[in-house]
């Protein structure tokens, strides 16, 4: 699937993540700024990469900020991003969150 512009959702609040997609061309790079992520930004990584190719999505940088967001958040925020950035929020597949 295509980005055709820079898809943001979330928040900065406590127990949630920001994540902003924007076109990439190198797979899925991920940037991200978490005080946990030490001990669990391996997994986090992992839930958006994941999230992304469900979507379709194999290229793109992300930047996300978290805040100790669970993993169903963290793809819930994804999808979101994902969908912004792709255009295609009239056409919700979340069958990606399973």
């Amino acid at each position: 699937m295509e980005i055709k512009t820079v898809g943001v959702a979330g928040t900065l609040e406590s127990s949630d993540i920001q994540i902003m997609i924007s076109a990439g061309q190198n797979g899925i790079e991920v940037d991200l700024d978490s005080e946990v992520a030490k001990s669990y930004g391996d997994q986090i990584k992992r839930v958006i990469t994941e999230t992304l190719n469900k979507f379709g999505i194999t290229n793109a940088k992300v930047k996300a900020t978290d805040k100790g967001a669970l993993d169903c958040v963290i793809a819930a925020r994804t999808l979101a991003a994902a969908q912004r950035a792709t255009e295609t929020t009239d056409q919700p597949r979340l069958e990606v969150l399973q």
